[in-house]
């Protein structure tokens, strides 16, 4: 074959192996950059700003010591005065009912069964008396149901109805006290102990804070929290019996009990339900160390009334609010918007503080969920969920040919 004609095939050969390995490269990169993974994108996000509110300076008397909750709301939100443990006279009856529900159970509108009073509870009764503790008739023989005894305990405040139910409940008053003073300790209630049933006793005390506390569990339980809401009762035997919280109905008061002795002055542990926007609001506090239960209502009035405006309903966000935004490298954008309305509750001037949470994001659908903004407040936490306004697709293949480092990186 002439040395030209050989040149020429070489040349041919070569240039059909060069076209294959341009094809073939050319597949490769269109393969890889088509195929290959897309950077995802962080978001720009806007931290929202602390929310504060007036605050609030509750109108406390002049006089003795107290504190203020609220249901749902942890701890104390107010107090006044000393917060030491002292003399708590027949606000004592709301832990001896707490006790003796716990042990003998009483549902909202139940009678619960009978009990029959023998002469046991007739000595109890003198022994009231002997006391200089207020007391409700017992008849040997009589019977009342576990709500009746419990009306005549905490309406008239009667001390020998304390003492009877306790021993009904736990055998005797030394077996309802253990039970009583390890109730309370695992409740946390630990400023509380009681030497008692009724109160009559100096050394039954508590703190301001441990009685907000003592009054959550009372209004939490529904059965209480309706006896210690009428103003009266009809019972078999004793007659009729009226409750000695004369606050009952004013400022809404619905609760809770009275106490009176020399060492305690006069004392009130009370509830109330505040309407505050669409919400409500159970309110409980209590003051201790009034001269006359007049004084003390006054007193007690006026607090609630300063309290009020303390309670703000305070708007979180909005559905759809944006709270960040995401732009891709192949130019598209989304926001992240909160996918629900949020609002929350707040005493005074409790702190609201929030704080984002995004995902990076490659593609997404309107809707999805792209992370959290959750809000401190006070000891509490509000989580709002994060969602796309937008959807966010893959780039074209365009961008994806002619970008092939930045895909690469991603």
């Amino acid at each position: 074959m002439p040395q030209s004609r050989r040149v020429t095939l070489r040349r041919r050969r070569l240039a059909v192996f060069g076209s294959l390995l341009i094809a073939l490269v050319g597949v490769g990169y269109l393969g890889a950059t088509g195929l290959a993974p897309v950077p995802a994108s962080a978001a720009t996000i806007s931290q929202p700003a602390d929310l504060t509110q007036p605050t609030t300076e509750p109108a406390w008397p002049s006089f003795g010591e107290g504190a203020i909750g609220a249901v749902g709301f942890p701890g104390v939100l107010a107090s006044h005065g000393e917060q030491a443990s002292v003399p708590i006279a027949s606000i004592t009856k709301m832990v001896t009912a707490l006790v003796v529900l716990d042990a003998k159970p009483l549902a909202a509108g139940e009678a619960g069964p009978d009990i029959t009073f023998t002469d046991a509870d007739i000595d109890l009764y003198y022994k009231s008396l002997a006391e200089n503790g207020s007391v409700a008739t017992v008849v040997s023989g009589m019977v009342l149901s576990e709500r009746e005894a419990f009306e005549a305990m905490l309406l008239p405040s009667a001390n020998n109805y304390a003492a009877s139910l306790a021993v009904w409940a736990y055998g005797s008053e030394k077996g309802y006290l253990t039970a009583a003073n390890s109730w309370l300790q695992a409740k946390g209630l630990t400023d509380t102990v009681v030497a008692d049933t009724s109160g009559i006793s100096s050394s039954s005390v508590s703190s301001p804070a441990d009685l907000v506390e003592l009054a959550k569990l009372a209004v939490g339980n529904p059965a209480l929290a309706e006896i210690v809401a009428m103003p009266a009762a009809v019972l078999p035997t004793i007659g009729r019996v009226t409750n000695t919280n004369k606050l009952l109905g004013t400022g809404g008061v619905d609760g809770i009990k009275t106490g009176t002795t020399d060492a305690a002055g006069a004392c009130l542990l009370f509830s109330t339900d505040l309407t505050v926007g669409g919400e409500t609001v159970t309110l409980v506090g209590v003051v201790l160390g009034g001269d006359t239960h007049g004084e003390l209502n006054d007193a007690i009035a006026a607090l609630i009334a300063s309290v009020k405006p303390g309670f703000q309903d305070v708007d979180l966000a909005a559905k759809g609010d944006s709270f960040g935004s995401y732009t891709t490298k192949w130019g598209q954008t989304a926001d992240a918007v909160a996918g629900e309305d949020a609002s929350v509750l707040v005493w005074s001037d409790t702190p609201v503080t929030g704080a984002i949470t995004a995902r990076n994001m490659t593609v997404g659908q309107t809707g999805d969920s792209v992370g959290d903004v959750d809000f401190t407040v006070g000891d509490r936490s509000v989580s709002v969920p994060l969602v796309l306004d937008e959807p966010l697709t893959g780039p074209g293949p365009g961008w994806r040919f002619s970008h092939p480092g930045e895909l690469a990186a991603g």
